[in-house]
């Protein structure tokens, strides 16, 4: 069983981080040592024997920081266990149906041989940076529409999966 996780994410407003924090508080339980960090501070990842990393949605593409690091340490990546995840629906449509990778992480999926990726609803409140952020929040469109309970069961899964290669 892999015993170090990284968790990386690309985040603007910490919405992501948090969710990023929730896989890694279920991935300790079940006696994994991880880390968090924000995507763009990782230098390397060949002190991890397995990575998730996610990134926030925005205008249809993944934040920034999760693109340059899944580009940046792709030749890694390809040869450890991987899960990505997104946020940012601003509606409870993530947790009615699966949502499907964008286009762009769809294609680093399939070039890195990720095993899975799902898809969170967002966070977008009062006190967000950005003037777009800010006219989402001006017509009414924000909230907090991640689902705490689904990220940890997701977490579990990866815990599985991983507890599984151990034997």
């Amino acid at each position: 069983m892999p015993s170090s996780v990284l968790v990386a994410h690309g985040t603007t407003n910490g919405s992501t981080a948090e969710i990023a924090e929730a896989v890694a508080k279920v991935l300790r339980k079940d006696g994994l040592s991880v880390d968090v960090l924000p995507a763009r501070s990782v230098a390397s990842v060949a002190s991890y024997e397995a990575v998730v990393v996610g990134g926030g949605l925005y205008a249809g593409r993944w934040h920034k920081d999760a693109r340059r690091f899944v580009r940046h340490h792709r030749l890694a990546l390809a040869g450890r266990p991987l899960w990505m995840f997104s946020s940012g629906p601003l509606d409870p449509s993530a947790t009615e149906r699966d949502i499907p990778p964008v286009p762009g992480v769809k294609r680093a999926m399939i070039r890195l041989g990720a095993r899975e990726h799902i898809t969170f609803g967002g966070c977008l409140e009062e006190g967000t940076k950005g003037w777009i952020a800010g006219g989402i929040l001006r017509n009414g469109k924000g909230g907090d529409f991640r689902d705490f309970p689904r990220i940890e069961e997701w977490a579990r899964h990866i815990a599985d999966e991983l507890a599984g290669e151990k034997g």
